[in-house]
Order: C-alpha cells, then structure tokens, then sequence
C-alpha cells in the first residue's frame, strides 16, 4: 500500500473500501498487523515523542482519520486517497466482515457504552459476531494486561481486535501487547466506540467534509479538549510549514 510523508508520518493512500480489504487480508493469512488511525493530533505527537513515532512507523496501515492528512496527501499528488474515518472504518468493517463470518472483540470505554455499542452494531447488523468485550479502567499510558484479560481475547477466538482508547494510549497498547495475543488483527479507533454508541454527539456531515470536526468537538467537550485543537492544530501548521520550507530548500534548483 502506498504512503505519503506528511512530516514523517507514513500516511497510507486508502479509502474506506481498501482499508476493509486490507484488514480482511491480513486475516485470511492470518498476518499479525496492527493499524493506527490518524487524526491532525497523530502527526503532531510523533513530532514531540519519538517512541510514538516508532509505533506510528511500525504500523502496517496509518489511515487519514483528519481531513487535512487528506488534503495535504492530495496536494502532493495523490488522487486515490479518501478519508478513513474511525467510526466509519469500524463500521464499514463490520458490514464487510459479517458476510465473511470475521468475529470481532471490543476493547476499551465504560461497561455501559460497550454494551450499548453492541446493541447498535447488532441492529445495524444483523449478521455481525460479536467474540466479546472488555472494559478496562483508566490507566496510564503504559501498562501491562492483566493475563486473563489476554486470555478472555484469545479465548474469543476474534479476527480483529478493536480498541478504543484514545491516542496515543491505544496506539501504545496495541504494539505492547501483540505478542501475547493471537488475533489477527488490532485496530486503534480512538471515540469511534462513543460515537457508535451515541453516547458522544458526531459532527454534521458537512462539518466532517470540510475539517471542521474539530471545532464542533471543541464546543462539544471544551474542558477536556482545549488543549489538544487550540495548541495542537497550531503546532500542526507550524511543523507542515517546517516541512514544506524543508523540502522546498532540499530540492534542486
């Protein structure tokens, strides 16, 4: 799969119908791969943390979860790519998958939200196996499962592994703890599970559409998001302009 360098992030050229495929591949060859879903906050964190860049690199797909890692993709000439966007690519995997028989585990949120994920999937789906669920209690960034919680995964016998806990946290679990799991396939969807669910408000389509998620999420959750669109998407144009100056003055003239 195609990347684009979006400030040495290796942003994958996909769409939601590619990603599906892709996924289901790695399970039919029963390929271990993990995938990071990757807003505006992604490429600014891996500027900041080098350890997460590491994961970030190691990922067999970084999907453009923010409309302007689409945009600056497209600006360099890539005209296949499409925003994959978490809860869009959960679902979209879910109808994908239900035709196949793939069983699916849910990792991450609070117990009521899991449970009513399930009850939306199930009725958006009919068909969708649902291998199980876990809702694990706030921790820091870097812990290590508990083993029967290991063994509640595996036991499931699931062929993707959802995982909902934010960036970089999920993104963090999913590389440290792959080795001791034997599903295919660990997807770090971020709010995808609250959104679903309908716990947490999505913004309108047309807001998505034109990258203006962030602000509705903004008014939405001003407290807890402040920080992360204010400062981070000013430090986002700050490290593309950084860039862009970079490799226009390491071009021949």
């Amino acid at each position: 799969m195609k990347r684009i360098d979006i400030c040495g992030v290796p942003v994958s050229s996909t769409n939601l119908t590619n990603a599906c495929q892709a996924v289901d591949s790695w399970i039919q060859q029963k390929k271990k791969s993990y995938v990071c879903v990757a807003p505006v906050s992604t490429v600014v964190d891996c500027q900041r943390d080098q350890d997460y860049r590491k994961v970030v690199l190691g990922a067999d797909m970084v999907t453009p979860d923010g409309m302007p890692l689409v945009w600056l993709a497209k600006l360099s000439g890539d005209k296949f790519i499409q925003r994959t966007y978490g809860p869009d690519f959960m679902q979209a995997f879910c109808d994908y998958g239900q035709q196949k028989g793939r069983r699916h585990f849910l990792y991450g949120g609070e117990e009521k939200t899991c449970q009513q994920l399930i009850n939306v999937l199930k009725q958006k789906f009919p068909d969708i196996e649902i291998a199980g669920y876990y809702s694990p209690p706030y921790r820091s960034a870097h812990f290590r499962e508990e083993q029967k919680v290991i063994d509640q995964i595996n036991q499931s016998q699931a062929d993707v592994l959802w995982v909902g806990l934010g960036s970089p946290k999920q993104d963090f679990w999913m590389v440290e703890h792959r080795d001791r799991l034997v599903v295919p396939v660990i997807v770090g969807v971020g709010a995808a599970f609250d959104f679903i669910a309908g716990i947490k408000p999505q913004a309108p389509k047309w807001m998505q559409k034109s990258g203006l998620e962030w602000f509705f999420r903004l008014c939405s959750e001003p407290k807890r998001l402040w920080k992360r669109y204010l400062v981070g998407n000013s430090l986002f144009i700050y490290y593309i302009s950084k860039d862009f100056i970079k490799k226009s003055l390491s071009k021949p003239s």
